[in-house]
């Protein structure tokens, strides 16, 4: 095929006979694909046409080092090479290893334990077991947040949209508005002698990159104290330096009684994992009380000590931090742009008007890729690894499209 561009414009033709192949194979769980993508290196991905898209979705967070980092590459290969599974009637060193840097990480008392699995809705479902432990049902979760979506893990998660054609669900689950002391508190004070367990992401990502504040946070954690509850923090999203912390609970420097993980734990691979902070947390699940096949197997394991190893050896925190306030500087300054929520590379571009989809779909073809979590919000959730350089290619190509397409409250 002639004519490729760099940035989406080289013509759509066998991805179209690909994504026809997708439809009659695949279940039509996530609607239609944007494109048909063939490989990554850095920043960057390639669809099936040629065509070379800036990821700033970094697959949903998940992406940490971006593609193919050479170190992450090398320690998967090697690995694969040496045990890849061996079910968990064994121990393994990467297993052993990655909790221990974890622990250390978390900046975790003793007695603190962790369990691995294989997703941040694997992760949260022993969460729910725990709070089960403590002999009390009552969960509170937050409206607008996202946990998973198998059905203990759905339970918690808000949108009605993904809960009502499963329901029945779990019972004892009681949605409060995010940001709200008050109602945390009128909450607790109703539900007080059966509260098992509090759970909140520090960012809601899905629901539009909403942080929770200092205060909220703080009372969640004096209040679960106080009533003998489990403070759970999903830092599925939050985790693993995407937020210029090793994790977000860090910024506010209040430590949760349990917090999960995912997401780019693995950098790409398929990894899940529960922190339980103190003795208490760290021995609720005892022999036969959970399980799993494949978390925590060597390969996994491995994956995710490359990714904190390379986080930690290349600096990356301190480069979400300066990318973050770049990025936060010069997308404030834009016409149509009315804030910039999140912290380093979890961002919300909020839009005066209802038209994040419109812009996700002309980023695209411009070569761009983001995500509309809600209708005026674009969210950037790039590899930690992205550069200044990088990242102004899509701020001018979003200011000239924004002064082109001028948005004002009232609509387009």
């Amino acid at each position: 095929m002639s004519g490729l561009s760099e940035h989406g414009e080289g013509g759509l033709e066998r991805g179209a006979v690909d994504l026809q192949r997708y439809g009659h194979a695949l279940m039509g769980t996530f609607g239609v694909p944007m494109r048909v993508l063939t490989r990554g290196e850095g920043s960057y991905v390639w669809d099936a046409d040629g065509n070379r898209y800036l990821d700033l979705l970094g697959g949903i967070a998940v992406n940490a080092l971006g593609h193919g980092h050479p170190a992450w590459v090398e320690a998967i290969a090697s690995q694969a090479a040496t045990l890849a599974h061996a079910s968990n009637f064994f121990a393994t060193e990467p297993q052993i290893a990655l909790a221990e840097r974890l622990l250390d990480l978390a900046q975790a008392p003793t007695g603190s334990r962790v369990f691995f699995a294989n997703s941040g809705t694997e992760a949260n479902e022993a969460a729910i077991k725990m709070a089960r432990k403590t002999g009390k049902g009552t969960i509170i979760a937050l409206e607008g947040g996202f946990h998973g979506r198998s059905t203990g893990a759905l339970a918690l998660t808000y949108k009605e949209a993904y809960r009502a054609p499963f329901a029945p669900l779990i019972g004892d689950v009681v949605f409060v508005p995010v940001n709200d002391e008050q109602a945390l508190a009128d909450a607790v004070a109703t539900h007080a002698q059966d509260l098992s367990a509090i759970i909140v992401e520090p960012i809601q990502g899905e629901a539009g990159v909403i942080p929770l504040t200092h205060g909220y946070l703080a009372l969640a954690r004096e209040l679960t104290r106080r009533h003998d509850a489990l403070l759970v923090f999903d830092e599925v999203q939050t985790g693993v330096a995407r937020t210029g912390a090793w994790f977000a609970h860090q910024l506010h420097g209040i430590q949760p009684d349990v917090m999960t993980l995912a997401k780019g734990l693995g950098g790409g691979f398929p990894i899940g994992a529960v922190v339980a902070f103190g003795d208490r947390a760290g021995t609720m699940l005892g022999k036969g009380e959970h399980g799993t096949t494949f978390g925590g197997n060597p390969l996994a394991a491995a994956a995710a000590l490359a990714t904190l190893r390379v986080i930690e050896d290349e600096d990356l925190i301190a480069n979400v931090k300066a990318v973050s306030a770049h990025l936060r500087e010069r997308l404030e300054a834009m016409d149509g742009v009315l804030e910039v929520r999140g912290e380093g590379l979890l961002l919300g571009i909020g839009l005066a008007a209802p038209a994040s989809a419109e812009i996700a779909q002309a980023a695209v073809n411009a070569g761009f890729i983001v995500n509309p979590p809600s209708p005026d919000t674009i969210r950037l959730v790039p590899a930690l690894t992205l550069t200044t350089a990088e990242a102004d290619t899509f701020l001018t190509w979003i200011e000239g499209h924004l002064a082109a397409h001028p948005l004002n409250e009232g609509g387009r």
